[in-house]
């Protein structure tokens, strides 16, 4: 299947050919035939799915089509709400790119920076904002922005939004919106509060699920590397000088945690920078474009400040820390390889974090390889990995038989459980 074979546009049919894009994602498969005959959606779907291109092109398409019928003064007829600043730019350059020869207009609103620009964009006419819930509300309660002409509304990454607070936020944004509209709810996991939140925001809706396991495990490979924790700086550092020449992306489960490894990069002088919610709007867009630019090699981020990171070349993703949420270590590895391309994530082990690995693995069903000949290894950690979790913990691991084993293998090999035979390339 092709874009041309789902009925788009020609305009947008253009700008898809000259950025090189032929064939849709299996969630732009299932999900623009049902957007484009008006219908809601409910999309269940992690990063790198594509789902921002399955959304913006059938807004752009009926946007464009009603325009050309009903030409006129421009009022916002779209608005695409998302949880962080990074993830609405990028949004909106996804708007732009797809819409090119469309002459549909968008804008992208957020806090964090003085609102003057982005109400004098609101005021020159867009068809399609792109918002952030605080600034958003903000400004409706300025009287710039009126949500009466919204003919279609996306919720993206609600799960995100939710842990991030912005529940009450999202519910006041609803409340505005006009009775009669097309709605898009998308999100990476659906716990309760998501069901009924989806429940408030879609009419008649059909629902498209593109399954975690689908994204990671087969055009990602991911290697574990069991290390103690006063020891996870000195393996980062031997691995980015190894990788001197790649654009990697090294996360960190808190905001202070960036910071110090930041900081001990350059202590033996390896250029980094951290980008997380504590910096400023201006300080997170000078690491993020240089970091899309090339210039900068080696970033560093938190999971809610690398939902706006999309970066085409990104070949190696490092989990410094690894996540407590399973879900977000699918998030974290989707950052490469991305589109269907290959890339590698590399995780660090430390023994506090061996049931979040469990997890993890329970979630993507495979047992990652571990890397077994480097100088840092920790056998504690790894040892710990194979035993029974303590029973004050046993909600945090599977039950039954221990199935992770320790395995048995001489230096300078992997183990790795879909090919025993494997070998891992020397440095």
């Amino acid at each position: 299947m092709t874009f041309k074979d789902l009925g788009i546009i020609e305009p947008i049919l253009k700008s898809l050919q000259n950025k090189g894009y032929q064939t849709p994602t299996p969630i732009q498969q299932k999900s623009i035939p049902i957007l484009l005959k008006g219908k809601d959606l409910l999309g269940v779907a992690q990063t790198g799915t594509g789902k921002t291109a399955a959304f913006a092109i059938p807004i752009l398409h009926h946007i464009f089509q009603k325009k050309t019928q009903q030409p006129g003064r421009r009022v916002i007829k779209a608005l695409v709400i998302t949880p962080t600043r990074e993830l609405a730019i990028q949004i909106g350059d996804s708007f732009s790119t797809y819409g090119k020869h469309t002459g549909v207009r968008n804008t992208v609103i957020f806090g964090g920076v003085k609102q003057g620009k982005q109400v004098a964009a609101l005021r020159y006419g867009v068809d399609i904002l792109i918002a952030t819930p605080g600034r958003l509300l903000d400004l409706m309660n300025q009287g710039i922005i009126s949500l009466r002409a919204i003919e279609y509304a996306v919720l993206d990454e609600a799960d995100q939004m939710l842990d991030m607070g912005f529940i009450h936020d999202i519910k006041k944004i609803i409340a505005k919106l006009p009775s009669q509209r097309q709605s898009l709810f998308f999100s990476a996991t659906m716990p309760k509060t998501i069901v009924e939140l989806s429940r408030k925001l879609l009419g008649d809706f059909e629902q498209v699920t593109i399954k975690p396991q689908q994204t990671t495990a087969e055009s990602v490979s991911q290697m574990l590397y069991y290390v103690a924790k006063k020891d996870k700086i000195s393996l980062l550092t031997q691995l980015l000088e190894e990788y001197s020449q790649d654009s990697v992306l090294v996360f960190s489960r808190t905001k202070h945690g960036a910071d110090k490894i930041v900081k001990k990069l350059g202590k033996v002088h390896i250029k980094a920078a951290a980008i997380h919610g504590n910096k400023s709007q201006n300080a997170r867009q000078r690491a993020l474009g240089a970091f899309k630019d090339g210039k900068l090699k080696i970033l560093v981020a938190t999971d809610i400040a690398a939902r706006g990171i999309d970066v085409d070349e990104l070949s190696k993703v490092i989990n410094y820390d690894l996540p407590n949420i399973p879900e977000t270590y699918v998030h974290r590895i989707g950052r490469t390889g991305r589109a269907n391309a290959s890339g590698v994530a590399l995780s660090f082990c430390d023994i506090e974090e061996r049931p979040y690995l469990r997890d993890i693995e329970k979630l993507i069903r495979r047992e990652i390889t571990v890397v077994s000949d480097h100088e840092f290894v920790d056998m504690t950690s790894e040892s710990a990995s194979q035993t029974k979790e303590p029973s004050h913990k046993k909600n945090n691991v599977s039950s039954g038989k221990n199935k992770y084993r320790r395995s048995k293998y001489r230096s300078g090999k992997t183990r790795n459980h879909n090919n025993p035979n494997t070998s891992r390339k020397k440095r």
